[in-house]
């Protein structure tokens, strides 16, 4: 708004002496005004007195003479700001009124009442008008009383305007007089201020750091002018350093570069080099027609190394990992880590597939051999994944997500492999994505569905079902247990189909009972994840309520890991359920920790063995084996033993011979829905089996 500092500082100078002259002048004029008030109250009270000498010799008589009492309050007739003036007796009756020359500027009529009875003496405001109360003799022989009303407003305007045209030329004059000189030597005083900014702004413009500022006074302006100078003598040998520097600055830029385009630990290209040359590649392979190879791996149990003996291992076995790699390749092969324990190969232009293999093989042969890191042998594995830039279309993005699935698919085959990618992949990989993100409207839409399989005693008879699920997808079909299961572990959605299965369990419970005429358990599957969620119990315990469900009919299956994997929350859920009358089965029996010792420390009711022994029950001597011990020892723990995955008859034979005391499997029924119970016999006949199996 203001260019120069004069302006504003003229403004405020102005006002300044503007505003306090306004003050001084306001303040005489209030000084008038009390001291006009002042004098108008002595003249009125010394008037008065004259005049109430006078009335009280007139009211001395036993009547009242009233042509002598307006004779006496004429003399008020002389006077221009007199109103009015009564005389009232000593009970306050109005004994005369006498109006005043200034009873025509009254601010209201004058109607004189009477006074109240010992009415005090004095003077106040009405109207804006001077009253004043006098007593006519003596107090204690008081004859009456004497009223004034004065106009005082007016004559106090005329006066404070004749005072204001009095003073207010010679006031303007003094005004204009001060801000002139007031800004004179405000103007002195800026002069070397301007005189300083004339030169930093030549400074500015030539860029001569060697110009000085010449100071003569020793005020701050000139304190201020030797700090600039001091300032510009700093940046001439700053220059002067700059210039020095800058030869080091050129030479470490080519070191910057290298370290901005390699990683400092194991001296291989990084990431942001990788991809520029990669890109770069791309559109060169696309403009010859040509295919490019890129192979992505990472290392196989690194993670546990560098937890356990720190990352100074962790970063030795990197640099190890590079040197091998690195004298493994071809001249003309690039090999980049991307970060962590990621590593990129570019192989040189042959995209052959028995190269790429060749390759492939080579470098996870590579590490075969341990690592002998201060005195231990580390053994690190690979898992590889290769793709071709024609399979994504040349795209930089898509490539680098192909090698990525490719690689994963390899640490899913077991590791220490490699995996080329083929399209199928991504359509694998979709259909993944679309089974997570589809888990959440299946559970809304009833999608969905409860299959049991029949559990068997050893004489045929059905005294119970495995609640097993099945997903009917609208686009997908049936997609079975094993498929979207573990996508559903992986998204956290299991605890809620957990819930979705115990819950439609209690709504079939009614139909299951009038279908079997006798006690019988239903067994629900629970995963590690679910022995986790710590509102399990409570959820299963509303819905018992809330479908009227008697807890005996219900029984809770879980792996032998999943349950050894959280043992202390399993231990507590456990406890409860089985406090609640629910029974409690130990599934995949001897295929996991296969410890005897946590047996005496968990409340089960039933083991169930897993049917990779009862499949090799007719082959494998030490399946057979197994399995009589699994029985063995559940008969001796007091457990209910429970075999899975019967087949055919000499299977069932077997274990009942061996005192199995339920089976079941698809010897007596597949998982069917409820709506197909109607077909299970009352009773599974070891006869007929044996000839149906024939």
């Amino acid at each position: 708004m203001f260019r120069s500092i004069k302006s504003p500082l003229g403004i405020i100078v102005s006002s300044a002496v503007f505003f306090a002259t306004a003050m001084v002048l306001w303040l005489a004029i209030s000084e008038h005004e009390d001291l006009y008030h002042k004098a108008v109250r002595g003249n009125v009270n010394a008037l008065a007195t004259n005049l109430t000498d006078e009335l009280a010799v007139v009211l001395e008589g036993d009547s009242v003479n009233f042509a002598e009492l307006n004779v006496v309050l004429a003399q008020l007739e002389a006077y221009d700001n007199i109103i009015s003036a009564s005389v009232y007796d000593d009970d306050g009756t109005l004994l005369v009124q006498v109006d005043g020359k200034a009873v025509e500027r009254a601010t209201s009529p004058v109607t004189e009442n009477a006074l109240e009875a010992q009415t005090p003496a004095g003077f106040f405001t009405e109207n804006n008008d001077l009253v004043s109360i006098h007593y006519i003799g003596e107090p204690a022989m008081l004859k009456g009383y004497l009223k004034v009303v004065t106009d005082v407003s007016t004559p106090v305007t005329r006066s404070k305007r004749a005072l204001l045209f009095q003073a207010m030329p010679l006031v303007f004059v003094i005004l204009l007089v001060t801000i002139g000189i007031s800004l004179y030597f405000l103007s002195r005083l800026l002069r070397p201020l301007y005189s300083l900014s004339r030169f930093t702004q030549q400074v500015n413009e030539t860029k001569d750091y060697a110009l000085r500022y010449e100071t003569g006074h020793k005020n701050e302006i000139s304190k201020l002018g030797n700090s600039i100078n001091n300032l510009l003598e700093m940046i001439e040998v700053e220059l002067t350093i700059n210039y020095e520097q800058n030869q080091t600055l050129i030479e470490q830029q080519q070191t910057m570069t290298r370290l901005a385009n390699y990683d400092s630990l194991t001296g291989l290209p990084n990431r942001q080099f990788v991809m520029d040359n990669l890109r770069l590649e791309l559109a060169r392979a696309r403009r010859a027609d040509e295919d490019l190879v890129l192979m992505f791996f990472d290392l196989d149990g690194f993670k546990g190394i560098n937890d356990s003996l720190g990352h100074e291992t962790g970063d030795l076995i990197l640099i190890e990992v590079a040197d091998r790699v690195t004298t493994m390749l071809r001249e003309g092969d690039l090999v980049a880590r991307l970060g962590g324990d990621e590593f990129i190969i570019l192989p040189d232009r042959d995209t052959s597939r028995a190269s790429i293999e060749n390759m492939a093989n080579r470098v996870i042969t590579a590490f075969s051999e341990p690592f002998q890191l201060r005195g231990l042998a580390l053994t690190v594995g690979v898992s590889l994944g290769i793709a071709k830039a024609s399979d994504a279309d040349f795209d930089l993005s898509q490539l680098m997500s192909n090698a990525d699935l490719a690689m994963y698919r390899s640490k899913a085959r077991g590791r220490g492999t490699y995996t080329i990618f083929t399209p199928d992949m991504v359509e694998s990989h979709k259909r993944k994505l679309s089974i997570a993100n589809s888990i959440d409207q299946a559970i809304s839409n009833n999608e969905f569905q409860v299959y049991y399989q029949p559990k068997i005693d050893g004489k045929g008879i059905i005294i119970g079902f495995e609640a097993l699920i099945r997903w009917v997808h609208p686009d997908f079909g049936m997609i079975m247990p094993a498929e979207f299961i573990p996508i559903a572990e992986q998204g956290g959605k299991i605890s809620a189909i957990t819930r979705w299965v115990i819950e439609q369990v209690c709504v079939e419970m009614s139909a299951l009972r009038q279908r079997l005429q006798r006690r019988f358990r239903v067994s629900i599957n629970l995963s590690g994840h679910d022995l986790r969620h710590s509102g399990l119990f409570d959820s299963i315990h509303a819905l018992f309520i809330k479908h009227n469900i008697n807890p005996e009919y219900i029984e809770f299956e879980v792996t032998e890991s999943a349950y050894l994997e959280n043992f202390a929350l399993s231990n507590k859920f456990f406890r409860r359920v089985s406090n609640m009358g629910c029974a409690i089965a130990l599934d995949d029996f001897g295929t996991g920790y296969s410890s005897l010792s946590y047996l005496t420390q968990i409340s089960i009711d039933t083991l169930k063995i897993d049917r990779q022994f009862i499949c090799e029950l007719e082959t494998s001597e030490r399946s057979r084996l197994v399995t009589g011990t699994i029985i063995d020892l559940a008969k001796r723990l007091s457990l209910t033993i429970c075999a899975e995955g019967i087949e055919n008859h000499e299977q069932w034979e077997y274990l009942l011979e061996h005192g199995c005391d339920h089976v079941q499997g698809f010897l007596f029924s597949k998982p069917i829905p409820l709506s197909q119970f109607d077909a299970l016999p009352a009773r599974f006949e070891r006869r007929t089996l044996m000839q149906s199996n024939l």
